[in-house]
């Protein structure tokens, strides 16, 4: 069975991504069927414009198959969470270098692998309905997808902030930051969406459709203030003498997070603003192998994915306990 569909157009190809069960998470074969499909299109002169939507009103696309990646880790199959991480970053990597527009339409929740078939196509159509996060370090696990390139390029405190709480954004809230490219109410996407298929010059389409979105409600300065960090306890010894409900609020989200994740995803971020995007590729790669033989990313899992209980017993269980060594290993320094 597939779970994506195609149609090609006035000089329009769309992917239309469909596994609405599962919020279109990107399984295997999803990647397997994109990668070949955008190979084609980029070399194919009928195609001048791709177009990626999805099927349910629900998700853009919610992640990765990360419920498949553990089964394979706690059966040992090494080679299947290799071949997994990268074809689906190789996808990213061609998404990022595309040579034609890439319009990625976004009216629902996209995150993680979400993010890494939009954030890296050159438009990025959002909605209020649109629902953007890095969740990953609840369930053991790091940003991924290209984030280690692209989080520490958005404005102060931002990607870390994103990378660490796993916070969630709103269409809005993703243009003011630099995640999105345009904003377009939800009930006007459809014609936004017709319009790209009829071969209407894009710029028209969203000169036509697009808004200036709404303010924002993201404390930027707050962010800034406190997130504008490499180091997980500093950015949390600053919380803590807050006297502030926003930062109460950090300090849940961060400990519901693997104290190892959070360490591995601050040295990440650290070097990824210091890397080309090919460089956070191969590094996230290393990483991601290394990280998904760990405890905490077989409990993260349970406990948020399949049991769904939302109470993990990450190892260890207080950031002052984090193996150094461990990190630096999965990280590959």
């Amino acid at each position: 069975m597939s779970f994506i569909r195609t149609l090609i157009a006035h000089g329009v190809g769309e992917i239309i991504l469909d596994r609405p069960q599962a919020l279109n998470a990107l399984d295997q074969t999803m990647v397997d069927e994109m990668l070949p499909i955008l190979t084609n299109w980029a070399d194919d002169p009928p195609v001048e414009l791709v177009l990626v939507t999805s099927a349910s009103d629900r998700a853009f696309c919610a992640g990765g198959d990360i419920r498949a990646i553990r089964d394979n880790a706690m059966s040992g199959d090494t080679a299947a969470i290799t071949r997994y991480f990268s074809s689906e970053y190789r996808l990213d990597q061609l998404i990022a270098n595309y040579p034609k527009p890439y319009v990625a339409l976004i009216d629902g929740a996209a995150m993680g692998g979400g993010l890494g078939i939009s954030v890296h196509g050159e438009i990025r159509v959002v909605t209020e309905k649109a629902l953007i996060a890095m969740p990953e370090t609840a369930i053991g696990f790091f940003p991924d997808i290209g984030a280690t390139y692209f989080l520490p390029r958005l404005p102060a405190g931002i990607g870390m902030w994103l990378g660490l709480t796993g916070a969630r954004i709103r269409g809005a809230d993703a243009v003011t930051v630099g995640l999105a490219t345009h904003f377009v109410p939800s009930d006007r996407l459809p014609a936004v969406a017709d319009a790209i298929r009829s071969g209407a010059p894009l710029g028209d389409v969203l000169r036509e459709h697009a808004e200036v979105p709404p303010p924002t409600d993201i404390p930027l300065s707050k962010i800034a203030a406190y997130f504008d960090d490499v180091s997980v306890p500093a950015i949390i010894g600053g919380l803590q003498g807050a006297n502030d409900e926003w930062a109460q609020e950090q300090l849940a989200l961060l400990a519901g997070a693997s104290p190892t994740s959070l360490a591995v995803t601050a040295r990440m971020l650290e070097l990824g603003g210091q890397s080309s995007l090919d460089q956070c590729f191969d590094r996230e790669l290393y990483a991601a192998e290394h990280i998904t033989a760990t405890t905490d990313f077989a409990e993260g899992v349970r406990a948020v994915l399949v049991d769904k209980d939302r109470n993990p017993g990450f190892d260890p269980a207080s950031l002052d306990d984090v193996d150094a060594a461990l990190v630096a290993k999965i990280v590959g320094e």
